[in-house]
């Protein structure tokens, strides 16, 4: 074989196994069922806030601690705990997707996404400061 015809075979492998990688990192809405099988990995979780149980947020205390439950899409409620300030109008959210790991029977996520039933207001996102 040329020396080329062997090159280009190594870039078409290696292209292969790049392709192969990231479609293993393509994420969908998982449950918080999902999310305790496999403990300390990264899950997109979407829910609707549990309006029954109280949400902690005590900004004189810590204002980078805000906890709150969630139903997710299969009905289980969880406690959810973010590591920044409480996202204004939360309460006002349709629905929340939410980025994080389980630990314990806790979610700990790092980001927010609020779905707003507003027409004339965009999605909201609130990130986190603290690595998960």
């Amino acid at each position: 074989m040329k020396k080329t015809n062997i090159i280009l075979l190594v870039v078409i492998a290696v292209a292969i196994g790049v392709i192969v990688t990231m479609v293993g990192d393509f994420s969908t809405y998982e449950t918080f069922a999902t999310a305790r099988e496999k403990e300390g990995k990264e899950f997109h979780v979407i829910g609707k806030l549990d309006t029954l149980q109280a949400m902690q947020y005590d900004p004189l205390k810590d204002a980078n601690l805000f906890s709150f439950y969630v139903h997710d899409k299969s009905g289980e409620t969880r406690k959810v705990v973010f590591y920044g300030a409480k996202p204004t109008d939360f309460e006002k959210a349709e629905s929340v997707v939410l980025t994080g790991k389980m630990q314990g029977n806790e979610f700990h996520c790092s980001k927010i996404l609020m779905k707003c039933p507003s027409k004339y207001k965009d999605d909201q996102v609130v990130v986190s400061n603290k690595q998960l």
